[in-house]
C-alpha cells in the first residue's frame, strides 16, 4: 500500500476525536484539548457517544453523524471497541486513523484477536493506520498537535519517528528546553500497519524535512525499510538510535556462522549500507541530526581544535582518539603563519590554544589561517568565557568566517549565561551547530564523517568483474531431496559441491566407510593426509574430537580411524554415522578465514567474513554484510575485520581481488538458494595466489516456503534482476543484448550520454545537460530494482557500448510506474525505442503495475508518434508539455 494517504494523517483538513472527554486526565480529554488549544486550522469533530457537546465543541455519537467527510480520526477507546470503531470508520471514507489505545498484543491471545480484525478492515477499505499504542503525531508548522503530550513542541527541520511513546515524551521536554524543533514527531506504537518504511518515504519527500531521526526497537519489514531508506539517504541524513544491543545468542544454531553475528551486529551493519548513521545516546540523535542539516559533510575524519582553554581542547583530543578520528596534522605554512600573528606563549600545533586573552579578532584570524590547510577536514571551536571576547562579537565573527569555507564547523560555548545564550542563537541562525561541551562535539563530527563514509558506499562504482554462470538445476534436486527427508543440513561432500559449482575452489574430499577403504584413498591422494567424523550430530569437528590433523602413514591412519570410530561411540545412541572424510593435509601458508552467512529473523540471508580455523571463536572477529555483494561492497565487508586491516598495515601477502570476487561468487550462491540457513566455510585458506576450501557445511531451512524465486523474499536488498535480460535482433540482423543496468555501467552509461545531440538530451532530460556528475551518473545506475529498473540496450562486439536506456520507476503503491526511453542518435528510428518500450511494458505486467506514464515535450513527434501506435492515450500537461499514458487490464 502506498503513502498517499498518509498525507490524511500528517495535513488533514477535519480531524474526528473518538473518545473526547471532558475527563480530567483522560487521553481523549488531552488530545481535545491540544488540537483546539493552538488553533490547528481544519475542523476538529468531538466524537462521545453520551454527549452532546465536549469542551465546548458539539460532539457526535458516531463518526457516520458527522455532516463533513473526515480526513483523520484519533482513536482513544478501549481496545475491545476499536475493531468495531476502524469498520465504522472505512464504512465513512476516513482514509487515516492514528489508534492511541493499548491492550493489544501485548495483554495476550485476546489482544492478538482484535488487531486481526482491525488488520482486515484496513485492507478493505484501504486506511492507513498508526498505533496500536501511538503516542500520537505532531506537526508544529501547521499546528497540529494530534498528541496526549503535556509538552508540545517548537516548528523545525527534523522528523523524529519513535517507537517509544515514553521516549517521545522525554524528547520532547528536552528539545523544548534545548529550542530543537520538529517538521514532524509521529510515536509509530506497534506498527499494525504503518512503518518505519513508510514514514521514510513520507517524509523523504516532505519539503519541510531536512533530516530523518529514528529511535528503533525492532523493524517490521526489513525490505522497505531498507529500500526507502537507501532511495533518501543520499539527499536527507538519516540518524538512529537502537535500543537492545545485547541480546542472547539462538542456542539452536548449527554452525559458526549461525552462532556468529548477533542481532545488534546484523542491525549495525543494515544501517551502514542503507546509509543511515547510528548513533548511541539520544542526545547525539538530535545533535547529529542538526549538525548534518546545518553543514557539510567531511571529507575525512581530521579534526583542528582552536581554543581559548587548553583543558577542554585535551579532553575533546582525548575523545576524539577513542572514537577513531585524528588531530590534523597543520602544514608547516600554517604553523608559519600562526606563529607570526600569535604570542610565543600560544601552542601553534593542533590544538590551537590562543590563551585566555584571545579577542574575537584573534580568533578571526587564526581561523583565516587554519581554514586554508589542506589537511583540515573541519574545525572545533571551544570558548570559555573570558573577559577578552564577548561571546556575541564572537558569534558573529565565526559567522562571517563560516562562509569562507565548505568544510564543517562545529563550536562549545561553555557558558550558560544571557549573552552566551544570544551569541549560541546567532550561531544557529547562520547554520552552525552549537554544543554545550567539547566532548559533544567531537561526537557529532565523528558521526558526521561515518555520514561520509556511508555515502561513498552508495556513490562508489564497483570494478566489473567476470563472474561464470552456474547451472543451479542439479544442486536444487540436492536441495529438495534433502529437505523431503527432513534432514537439517547436508553432508561435507555434498556442501563442498555447492561451493564447486560456484566456482569457489575446494579441497579434494574423499568419504570412506572403512579402514582399508581409507588407506585406499589415503595412499592415492598422498600422505599427510587430514580425517573428519561425518555426523549430522557433530556440527563443530574440531571441537567435538572430530578431526585428526597430519596422519602421515598407512600406520597412523589405521590408528586414527580407530580413534575416530571410539569418538563417534561416544555421541549419544541416535547418532548417525555418515562417515569419514580424507583430505590431503594443506601447508599453511596462508591465511585461515571464515566465509559465512545465516538468516536473520529480521534481516534473512546474511553473508559474514572473518578470522577462521581455531581462532574463530576466540577472536570473533566477524564482519557482516548483505547479498547481493558486488567488488566494492566485498571490500568493504572485509575492511570492518581486524584480519584484513591487520594484513594491510603489515603488508602480508593476501590476495585482497580474490577475495572480492570470491565473495562476489559467494554472494551468488546465498541469492540463488532461499533453501539455505547457514553456511559455514571454515577454514577457508586464502594466500597471495589462491584460496581454497577446506571444510564446509550447509544448513537446511526446512520451513522456507516455495515462493517467486525471481523475488528472493529472503533478501533485504533485491538482487540483479537477471530475468530481465533478452537478445533483440535489428532488422540488418545486428545482435543486441537487452538487460538490467548495473552499477559498473557508469562508464558506458557516460559515453553514451556524450554521444547524445542537444535535441536528445532535450527531449529526454526536458533541459540540455552539458555533463553528468558522478553522483548523478551513479545515482541512474545504481538502483533499489524494487523500485525502480532500467533496461540497456548494449552493442554485442568486442567493445562494449551502450546504445539505449529504458527506465521504470515505479509510485510507493507499486500501482502506477513513470518511464522514460533514450536511445543514441544514430539508433533513432530503426525499431530500438519499441523493443525498449516493449521491454518496459513487460515488466511492468510482471510487477503487476496497473498503469504506465511519460511525460513528453510537445515537439518529440517520433516519441508521440511510438506512443499513438502503441495505444497511449495522451494527456496535455501545460502548453510544452504532453502526458502518455497506457492502462493494463
Amino acid at each position: 500500500m502506498g503513502i498517499e494517504k498518509l498525507n490524511h494523517i500528517f495535513n488533514p483538513k477535519r480531524i474526528a476525536v473518538i473518545g473526547a472527554s471532558e475527563r480530567k486526565g483522560s487521553i481523549g480529554a488531552k488530545i481535545l484539548k491540544n488540537l483546539i488549544g493552538v488553533g490547528f486550522g481544519g475542523g476538529v469533530y468531538p466524537v462521545n457517544t453520551f454527549r452532546q457537546t465536549v469542551q465546548g465543541i458539539p460532539a457526535y455519537p458516531n463518526i457516520s453523524k458527522i455532516p463533513r467527510k473526515i480526513d483523520l480520526a484519533i482513536v482513544a477507546t478501549p481496545a475491545h471497541t476499536v475493531p468495531q470503531i476502524i469498520e465504522e470508520c472505512g464504512e465513512a471514507g476516513v482514509s487515516g486513523v492514528i489508534i492511541n489505545s493499548a491492550g493489544f498484543r501485548e495483554v495476550g491471545a485476546e489482544g492478538f484477536a482484535f488487531e486481526k480484525r482491525i488488520i482486515e478492515y484496513q485492507k478493505k477499505f484501504n486506511m492507513r493506520i498508526i498505533g496500536p499504542n501511538s503516542y500520537g503525531v505532531l506537526r508544529p508548522g501547521i499546528n497540529l498537535f494530534a498528541t496526549f503530550a503535556a509538552t508540545l513542541a517548537l516548528p523545525g527541520n527534523i522528523a523524529f519517528l519513535s517507537q517509544s511513546a515514553a521516549l517521545c515524551a522525554s524528547a520532547l521536554d528536552w528539545a523544548l528546553e534545548s529550542g530543537v524543533g520538529f517538521s514532524a514527531v509521529v510515536s509509530t506504537g506497534s506498527m499494525l500497519d504503518v512503518d518505519f518504511g513508510d514514514l521514510i518515504d513520507y517524509f523523504g519527500a516532505d519539503p519541510k524535512t531536512r533530516s530523518i531521526v529514528l529511535y528503533v526497537e525492532s523493524i517490521k519489514n526489513a525490505r522497505k525499510f531498507m529500500s526507502a531508506a537507501r532511495a533518501f539517504a543520499r539527499t536527507k541524513p538519516i540518524v538512529v538510535v537502537k535500543a537492545g544491543r545485547y541480546k542472547e545468542t539462538d542456542a539452536s544454531t548449527l554452525s559458526h556462522s549461525g552462532s556468529l553475528g548477533g542481532e545488534d551486529a546484523v542491525y549495525d551493519s543494515a544501517f551502514r549500507r542503507a546509509g543511515i548513521v547510528r548513533v548511541s545516546a539520544i542526545v547525539d540523535l538530535f545533535n547529529c541530526a542538526e549538525a548534518l542539516a546545518m553543514q557539510s559533510n567531511p571529507a575525512g575524519q581530521n579534526l583542528t581544535i582552536i581554543t581559548n582553554a587548553g583543558g577542554p581542547a585535551i579532553m575533546a583530543t582525548d575523545h576524539l582518539i577513542e572514537r577513531g578520528g585524528k588531530i590534523s596534522i597543520l602544514s608547516n605554512s600554517t604553523k608559519q603563519s600562526l606563529k607570526k600573528i600569535l604570542p610565543s606563549y600560544c601552542n601553534i600545533s593542533n590544538p590551537v590554544d590562543i590563551f585566555e586573552e584571545a579577542t574575537p579578532d584573534r580568533f578571526r584570524s587564526v581561523m583565516e589561517i587554519c581554514l586554508k590547510d589542506e589537511n583540515t577536514n573541519g574545525f572545533l571551536l571551544i570558548y570559555s568565557p573570558q573577559a577578552a571576547a564577548d561571546p556575541i562579537e564572537l558569534a558573529k565573527t565565526i559567522s562571517e568566517m563560516a562562509n569562507q569555507t565548505k568544510k564543517p564547523i562545529l563550536v562549545s560555548f561553555m557558558s550558560e549565561d544571557k549573552r552566551s545564550r544570544d551569541a549560541c542563537k546567532i550561531l544557529q541562525q547562520n547554520r552552525i551547530p552549537v554544543f554545550n561541551t567539547p566532548e559533544q562535539a567531537v561526537s557529532t563530527f565523528m558521526y558526521m564523517y561515518s555520514y561520509t563514509q556511508n555515502l561513498e558506499l552508495l556513490y562508489q562504482t564497483p570494478e566489473a568483474l567476470s563472474i561464470e554462470s552456474t547451472d543451479s538445476k542439479s544442486l536444487k534436486d540436492i536441495l529438495r531431496r534433502s529437505i523431503c527427508r527432513e534432514e537439517k543440513s547436508l553432508g561435507l561432500k555434498n556442501s563442498l559441491l555447492f561451493l564447486k559449482k560456484y566456482n569457489i575452489p575446494t579441497v579434494r574430499t574423499e568419504i570412506v566407510y572403512s579402514s582399508k577403504e581409507a588407506k585406499s584413498q589415503a595412499s592415492k591422494i598422498g600422505y599427510p593426509v587430514v580425517m573428519k567424523l561425518l555426523s549430522p550430530q557433530l556440527p563443530h569437528k574440531l571441537k567435538n574430537e572430530g578431526v585428526i590433523l597430519n596422519v602421515c602413514s598407512s600406520s597412523d591412519l589405521e590408528v586414527s580411524y580407530d580413534r575416530l570410530l571410539n569418538n563417534f561411540n561416544k555421541l549419544n545412541s541416535d547418532a548417525e554415522f555418515h562417515g569419514i572424510a580424507i583430505q590431503p593435509m594443506l601447508r599453511r601458508n596462508g591465511f585461515e578465514l571464515l566465509v559465512g552467512s545465516k538468516k536473520d529473523s529480521q534481516f534473512g540471508s546474511v553473508i559474514l567474513f572473518g578470522t577462521g580455523g581455531t581462532n574463530t571463536e576466540f577472536f570473533k572477529d566477524i564482519a557482516i554484510g548483505f547479498p547481493p555483494l558486488n567488488q566494492v561492497l566485498a571490500r568493504r565487508l572485509m575492511e570492518h575485520t581486524l584480519i584484513y586491516k591487520h594484513v594491510v598495515t603489515s603488508r602480508l601477502p593476501l590476495n585482497i581481488p580474490l577475495l572480492e570476487k570470491l565473495l562476489v561468487k559467494f554472494s551468488k550462491l546465498i541469492i540463488d538458494f532461499p533453501e539455505i540457513k547457514e553456511i559455514d566455510i571454515n577454514p577457508i585458506i586464502v594466500n597471495h595466489n589462491c584460496a581454497v576450501a577446506v571444510d564446509a557445511q550447509i544448513v537446511l531451512d526446512l520451513e522456507q516456503e516455495d515462493l517467486d524465486p525471481s523475488y528472493c523474499d529472503h533478501l533485504v536488498i533485491a538482487p540483479y534482476p537477471s530475468k530481465y535480460i533478452s537478445e533483440w535482433s535489428t532488422r540488418d540482423g545486428e545482435k543486441i543484448l537487452l538487460r538490467p543496468i548495473k552499477p559498473e555501467d557508469e562508464l558506458l552509461f557516460k559515453k553514451l550520454f556524450s554521444s547524445l545531440s542537444a535535441e536528445t538530451k532535450r527531449f529526454r532530460f526536458f533541459e540540455i545537460i552539458k555533463e553528468l556528475s558522478h553522483e548523478k551518473l551513479t545515482r541512474f545506475c545504481n538502483l533499489d530494482n524494487d523500485r525502480e529498473i532500467a533496461i540497456v540496450a548494449e552493442l554485442q562486439k568486442k567493445e562494449k557500448t551502450i546504445i539505449g536506456v529504458a527506465r521504470l520507476i515505479l509510485d510507493t503503491s507499486g500501482n502506477n510506474a513513470e518511464f522514460a526511453v533514450l536511445v543514441s542518435d544514430s539508433w533513432q528510428g530503426k525499431g530500438l525505442g519499441k523493443k525498449l518500450v516493449d521491454s518496459i511494458i513487460r515488466i511492468a505486467k510482471d510487477k503487476a503495475v496497473k498503469s504506465i506514464y511519460s511525460d513528453v515535450i510537445y515537439n518529440n513527434k517520433k516519441m508521440l508518434g511510438l506512443a499513438k501506435k502503441m495505444g497511449f492515450r495522451t494527456e496535455k500537461i501545460d502548453y510544452d508539455t504532453i502526458k502518455i499514458v497506457l492502462a493494463f487490464n
